[in-house]
């Protein structure tokens, strides 16, 4: 009898176990969940603009991001952005923050030859709508949109950096 016990013992165990382990594990659906996809707006508000850290009023900038991701992980996903801008970029998301790097040809003009390169860096994650709090559910994410210039462009041995508040919008799915 204690034989039957225990082999009843280690049955109830491992069947609890593996209720346990379905439970924790995530539905294959949820990880096209875990990404950005569909079209998106995308604002850099000039208004805030830094360059070089001191506020400098710049141009806003508005456009539409269509965005395709895939996910490994809920914080680790790749993709690609298609803005109607007309530039294509990598997107990645690494511990919840996404990033969208891309070159801006002739992005610094030089009054005197050719303008040099930047390279622009989108920075956001998913927060309340006010913009105060980390919220992952939320369909708003904000940042910054930073471009930094090369050093030595216009005979200039200082880099230009313009920072600007960013903001990303679920326009559609």
């Amino acid at each position: 009898m204690p034989m039957i016990c225990a082999w009843s013992a280690l049955a109830s165990i491992v069947a609890a176990g593996t209720i346990v382990l379905g439970v924790a594990s995530p539905p294959a659906a949820a990880a096209d969940d875990w990404g950005l996809n569909g079209t998106y707006i995308a604002t850099s508000n000039g208004e805030w603009a830094k360059t070089n850290e001191v506020f400098h009023n710049e141009a806003s900038i508005r456009s539409s991001w269509t965005v395709s991701t895939t996910c490994s992980y809920p914080t680790e996903c790749t993709g690609t952005v298609v803005s109607d801008w007309g530039w294509r970029a990598p997107i990645y998301q690494t511990g919840g923050v996404w990033f969208v790097k891309r070159v801006v040809d002739n992005w610094q003009p030089c009054p005197d030859g050719p303008a040099g390169p930047g390279l622009q860096v989108f920075r956001f994650a998913p927060t309340s709508p006010d913009g105060d709090s980390v919220d992952p559910a939320s369909p708003v994410l904000t940042g910054a949109d930073e471009t930094t210039g090369v050093s030595g462009t216009c005979g200039i041995s200082k880099t230009l950096f313009i920072s600007m508040p960013f903001k990303l919008v679920r326009a559609s799915a």
